[in-house]
């Protein structure tokens, strides 16, 4: 059983109050998997009525799932409520005069929707940032109609292993978010007895000139370090060079990497009661691995 994030919930929502505005200048990273995980719902024979959108932030992948089901009623569900304002903006003139968007600030572990109202979630980086991921899933199978699916991304734990390492040498203390093992979700998948879960996993890098670049996208972001032990002072300026001088050890061809690991889940609401077979039918993917570096727009 994995342990529960230690995430400080609070503070991350204010964190992406604020970044709301510049987001997308710096969530390149973020719509590059989108858009991965939207192109897999290519190859699935599904048509939901009612797409559920968890962290849809400010609709990138929102606008996208709308595209491929065209004849779907569409929730972008956030917990930043300037996010979702964000979002709303950025509709077509088309889709406000259907009405097709509902949005509602919530947290995901606590859905304000009735049981089994929707054919499909999906959910781009957002698990990542929920305390209880047992209670996530829970809350995932209420809502979902049997034979419903499921689609999500999350970040696993070598995310940002350079930037982990290099505060490493520094201190103790939490400066980097900590991402749950993908074996740990899958597991957890089959526990709150969800249908044929699939994991499978990729690693990208997107590559910096210098870590203040790094450190100045992830505040962009809203996903800066906002773990409850984290340091609540500010860091010295003799801690900020040590750990620069850390990861200047990773420097390869001119430039600093920074690692994602990105981790896909795929799971269904069963339309029955779930067989033992069912429950250890856990199927984990992990195919070879071609890290592609990925520059970061330019301002």
């Amino acid at each position: 059983m994995p342990e529960k994030n230690t995430i400080d919930k609070q503070q991350m929502r204010r964190s992406f109050e604020k970044a709301a505005a510049g987001y997308d200048d710096a969530a390149f990273l973020q719509q590059e998997i989108g858009d991965r995980v939207v192109e897999r719902l290519d190859y699935i024979r599904f048509e939901p009525r009612r797409v559920l959108d968890v962290g849809a932030g400010t609709g990138f992948c929102t606008r996208r799932l709308a595209k491929r089901y065209p004849k779907a009623d569409i929730i972008a569900l956030d917990i930043a409520h300037q996010m979702l304002l964000t979002a709303k903006q950025r509709e077509s003139m088309w889709d406000k005069l259907r009405g097709r968007y509902q949005y509602i600030t919530a947290d995901a572990e606590q859905l304000p929707l009735a049981d089994a109202g929707v054919d499909m979630i999906f959910s781009n980086l957002a698990v990542q940032w929920c305390l209880d991921l047992e209670q996530l899933f829970r809350e995932f199978r209420r809502v979902l109609a049997p034979g419903g699916m499921l689609m999500f991304t999350t970040f696993g734990p070598d995310t940002l292993k350079e930037l982990r390492a290099s505060w490493a040498q520094v201190d103790k203390a939490g400066h980097v978010n900590e991402f749950e093992d993908m074996h740990n979700i899958g597991d957890l998948l089959l526990q709150t007895r969800f249908a044929e879960p699939i994991m499978d996993m990729e690693y990208m890098t997107v590559t910096y000139q210098d870590v203040f670049r790094l450190m100045k996208d992830l505040k962009m972001l809203g996903a800066h370090n906002v773990t409850t032990d984290r340091q609540r002072q500010l860091t010295g300026k003799a801690h900020l060079q040590k750990m620069i001088q850390h990861y200047e050890s990773f420097r390869t061809d001119g430039v600093l990497p920074a690692t994602y690991e990105i981790v896909y889940g795929h799971a269904w609401a069963p339309v029955g009661q779930m067989t033992t077979t069912a429950e250890q039918s856990l199927q984990a993917s992990i195919p070879l691995q071609s890290i592609q570096p990925i520059k970061p727009k330019q301002n």
